[in-house]
């Protein structure tokens, strides 16, 4: 599989973009356990665009973390081709657009999964970003806005002629949010279009070796992304990938290889981001880890 000049290896799969949660600490974890491309976390056209420092910390990239790319999410053409401007002035391999965040704040506004109900703008908005950089340009998106508006089949048509080199499908509405299963029939339906010709990357309920391997199987997909499964447990690449190249599971390591793995994300989330914010973002993770459910009287430590 190829986006623009990036060559992937067989059974790829993807770190997907998380706010507050795909930093550039994160980031370089995952691809040390293996992920094949990563994502940073969504950033606002609007605020980039108005110059809001926090907004501009999310460019930072390094080349540790290659290939790398950065997402974007707005409704504005003209704010989102000048934020894609300013995101190629980083040095990303790809820039992908956020048509799919479902929460109230985004869609309600008309941006990420809102965009599904004006697919005309999407496609608008798609095109005039494609045309403004030289960089790849990619789209994540969902099935639809609600169970009776499940346009991803047509949609995914149009976004190719738009001039995208990859699209991501997350199996859900909007509507569902993150609640019920992923319906990954549809990404198949898109994936074996014969119409269809760029690479199709797959997401939802991604959330362990066995999975991942069926998803490629089922539907042909080009690649896979994993999303929440990975927060607080970033080793699931490790899992995922020795799983597909050889068909067998990793044993469990020891309760303090994993503490130690976490240990070194809090170190390197307050190197690489700062003493503060670093120690937030790595609150989150601590209190999503399975490593420590179970554990008598853990959850006051856990989320202190």
């Amino acid at each position: 599989m190829k986006i623009g000049n990036i060559t992937f290896p067989k059974y790829p799969v993807f770190l997907a973009p998380m706010e507050d949660v795909t930093d550039i600490s994160f980031r370089l974890i995952c691809k040390n356990f293996g992920a094949d491309m990563v994502y940073t976390e969504f950033i606002s056209s609007d605020a980039l665009i108005r110059n809001i420092k926090q907004t501009e910390k999310k460019l930072t990239i390094s080349e540790d973390e290659r290939p790398v790319t950065i997402q974007i999410y707005g409704r504005d053409p003209e704010a989102m081709v000048e934020a894609a401007k300013i995101c190629e002035e980083a040095n990303p391999d790809i820039i992908d657009i956020n048509f799919g965040c479902p929460v109230k704040k985004v869609a309600g506004k008309g941006a990420g999964s809102g965009m599904l109900r004006t697919p005309e703008l999407m496609l608008d908005i798609t095109q005039q970003v494609v045309k403004a950089v030289n960089i790849p340009v990619t789209v994540k998106t969902r099935l639809g806005w609600d169970n009776d508006s499940k346009i991803i089949v047509s949609l995914a048509e149009q976004l190719q002629d738009c001039g995208i080199q990859a699209l991501t499908i997350h199996g859900r509405t909007r509507a569902q949010m993150y609640t019920g299963e992923a319906d990954w029939s549809l990404i198949g339906e898109v994936k074996n279009n014969p119409r269809m010709h760029i690479p199709i990357i797959g997401n939802g309920d991604v959330n362990s070796p066995q999975v991942c391997k069926q998803r490629f199987d089922d539907t042909g997909v080009d690649a896979v992304m994993i999303g929440r499964a990975c927060f607080g447990s970033p080793w699931i690449f490790r899992e995922v990938k020795h799983y597909l190249e050889t068909g067998e599971l990793l044993p469990k390591e020891n309760f303090q290889w994993y503490l130690d793995v976490l240990k070194h994300q809090v170190l390197q989330s307050i190197e690489l981001i700062d003493e503060t914010r670093g120690i937030l973002h790595i609150r989150r993770h601590l209190a999503a880890s399975p490593l420590f459910k179970g554990i008598p009287d853990f959850k006051p430590t856990r989320i202190a």
